[in-house]
């Protein structure tokens, strides 16, 4: 892989995007990795009864989709985060293919720090959650 940009490489404004489908198995291994069985995210029978109806993913798993963008392009492979932070606005349920759109927003040359913002979309262009990075762009390579 190419190293990440470096702070003088990022351009205010420039934007990357991935996009996954959400599936059983991302549920399932999240339950796994985490430990969080909430009947929320697990039981059919219990969601049904709720507001949503049905089954909903855990936050983190579509929120998870922000660190590729970070680490494969914006900054990109060498990039360290500093913070995060996320709103959640709507539902995301298995079968949604979710699409983050990273932009940098702000750059703290003096301090290495750069702001990424993203947008969190679902197949209908709806948005599901908003989020805010400062990361630690590469230096240059010796």
């Amino acid at each position: 892989m190419k190293p990440g940009k470096t702070m003088e490489e990022l351009v205010i404004g420039e934007e990357a995007s991935f996009s996954k489908t959400i599936t059983e198995v991302d549920i399932a291994m999240f339950a796994a990795f985490t430990g969080d069985f909430n009947s929320m995210h697990m039981d059919e029978v219990y969601t049904s009864r709720t507001r949503f109806g049905r089954r909903i993913a855990h936050g983190g798993v579509a929120a998870a989709l922000a660190p590729t963008i970070l680490d494969n392009s914006l900054p990109g492979l060498g990039t360290l985060v500093q913070e995060m932070r996320y709103k959640y606005l709507a539902p995301v349920y298995p079968g949604d293919t979710i699409t983050c759109t990273g932009k940098l927003i702000e750059k703290d040359v003096e301090q290495n720090l750069a702001t990424v913002q993203f947008t969190f979309t679902n197949q209908d262009s709806s948005g599901v959650i908003i989020g805010w990075a400062k990361v630690i762009p590469p230096k240059k390579s010796a």
